[in-house]
């Protein structure tokens, strides 16, 4: 067999990916899908645009290169983390759109249960913050408003999954509904360092045991696909959180080692090894990877919105055509002028953890031009990563000297380079910024022999190009402090309408 086919399920597109034994890419397609936003601060998904362009994206990148089942040895699954799906269990469709990580029609439900105590209760099961980023409070939200579905999941006859359940399901014909233990660390109902789901969680939220997948290894065969969908069954064999993918793709495997990757989102992990280190700055504990009954922790930063940004300036505001196109404008001006936008669409997560903060941009003049806003909607992203690491270092008492980067926009090198200048820290980047994809495959590959152990495919990650800081430290300095600034601004924005939201 010749390729370890990756699934790459993410927040605006779908793709497929297909890498042979050296790990390279042979073939790609991708497709985006739609964004749908019923109300302010509200994120879905259509489950069968999902699920369909998923299975269209990897029949294509099969036919680009005349790729059979019989060819595939295995297929990895890595997804948007968090998002939430309910679906019949008999016929496969879903009671309600997709609810996705950046929603945040739960905040209420969050802020009575911080209210009520139950804070430590959480975090010391699941590693996690209490928040409506995760899984747990947007199930509850689909059990309470959409009509007979509580009834529904009591009966047996609904099931819940994250994105990877979903498409694992699917792609099995119904037969396997599975998810890996990353994932499972995601909802805000397993119990990280028991491996278990846990019932006074599920109880919390009113959430009926039955309806939840199988925890499984991340590398391991979870069922074969229907022979329907590419003409042979082909053993699907790896799941990993997209994050968690990347750092295996990144193969940062000794505890220690950060990687940080730009996608929709922005998202920092440090492997700790066989340790659940709990965070004491705002950072997540959360699963690494399992293989086997083995399983390693990270520490994990999260950002809401990083790339999006970009996608932000291109779709709503038109200052660009395409994403590339925000490097070329970013490096026409010297600086921002002043400018800093924080991008708190949906809040602030690490290390802030604001539900209520939203976008802010600060320091506008006459002179502004539009350059200046795209370089600061740049920064921005590279400022909220180094807010991650600040804390990371704290938890850690590791100083960071360098950083392997990932995700889509971590090819823009203005911005690769102001991330190493606001760190003070070395930027890595490997010739593969699919990493997320590669880590799927590498953990399919492995579970099926197609890759010997971690040590053969450690051999396939190669730098591309690496990026030095250059700014003084007097410069390093003012820049973030007038970021703390701006930050400070949509922070006590958040306030205000949290007091205002209480009092309608």
């Amino acid at each position: 067999m010749k390729y370890i086919m990756a699934l790459d399920q993410g927040t605006t597109s779908s793709r497929a990916i297909l890498f042979d034994h050296s790990g390279e890419i042979r073939s790609v397609a991708q497709e985006e899908f739609a964004q749908i936003y019923p109300k302010p601060g509200w994120v879905e998904h259509d489950p069968r645009d999902i699920w369909r362009g998923q299975l269209e994206v990897a029949r294509k990148a099969m036919k680009q290169i005349g790729a059979k089942a019989e060819d595939i040895a295995a297929i990895g699954v890595t997804n948007q983390r968090e998002t939430t799906i309910v679906w019949d269990k008999t016929n496969g469709q879903a009671v309600y759109n997709a609810i996705v990580w950046q929603c945040r029609r739960t905040a209420p439900m969050i802020d009575k249960l911080v209210a009520e105590g139950l804070s430590a209760k959480i975090r010391s099961k699941t590693g996690l913050i209490p928040d409506a980023y995760f899984s747990a409070s947007k199930l509850a939200w689909i059990l309470d408003n959409v009509e007979g579905a509580r009834e529904r999941a009591e009966k047996g006859e609904l099931l819940f999954g994250t994105v990877d359940s979903w498409l694992i399901w699917n792609l099995t014909g119904g037969k396997a509904h599975v998810t890996d233990v990353t994932n499972a660390s995601r909802t805000m109902l397993y119990d990280i360092h028991h491996r278990c789901w846990d019932q006074e969680l599920l109880d919390l939220f009113r959430i009926p045991a039955c309806m939840l997948p199988e925890v499984r290894p991340s590398s391991c065969i979870y069922g074969t696909t229907s022979e329907y969908w590419f003409g042979g069954e082909i053993p699907v064999a790896g799941a990993a959180g997209d994050q968690q993918a990347a750092l295996f793709g990144q193969c940062c495997f000794k505890p220690g080692e950060v990687k940080s990757t730009y996608g929709t989102g922005g998202f920092m992990l440090m492997n700790t090894g066989k340790k659940a280190v709990t965070s004491k700055s705002g950072l997540l504990t959360t699963i690494a990877i399992g293989i086997s009954e083995e399983v390693e922790y990270a520490l994990e930063g999260s950002v809401f919105v990083s790339g999006a940004v970009v996608q932000w300036l291109r779709d709503e505001l038109k200052l660009v055509d395409a994403s590339p196109d925000s490097e070329y404008f970013a490096t026409k001006v010297k600086d921002t002028g002043g400018v800093y936008l924080v991008p708190a669409f949906t809040g602030l997560g690490a290390p802030y953890w604001n539900q209520y903060a939203r976008g802010m941009m600060v320091g506008l003049t006459r002179s502004t031009t539009k350059a200046q806003m795209i370089r600061a909607a740049l920064e921005a992203i590279a400022y909220q990563t180094m807010d991650v690491c600040t804390a990371m270092e704290k938890d850690s008492g590791i100083s960071l000297k360098s950083i392997q980067v990932d995700g889509g926009a971590s090819r823009n090198d203005f911005l690769m380079q102001f991330q190493s200048d606001v760190l003070g820290s070395v930027v890595c980047r490997p010739k593969c910024v699919e990493t997320t994809a590669l880590g799927a495959a590498f953990l399919a590959g492995l579970a099926v022999g197609f890759w010997r152990d971690k040590e053969e495919v450690k051999h396939f990650w190669n730098m591309d190009k690496v990026f030095m800081p250059t700014m003084t430290e007097r410069e390093r300095q003012k820049a973030i402090a007038g970021w703390h600034l701006a930050v400070d601004c949509a922070l006590r924005w958040g306030e205000m309408e949290r007091k205002l939201q209480e009092n309608e």
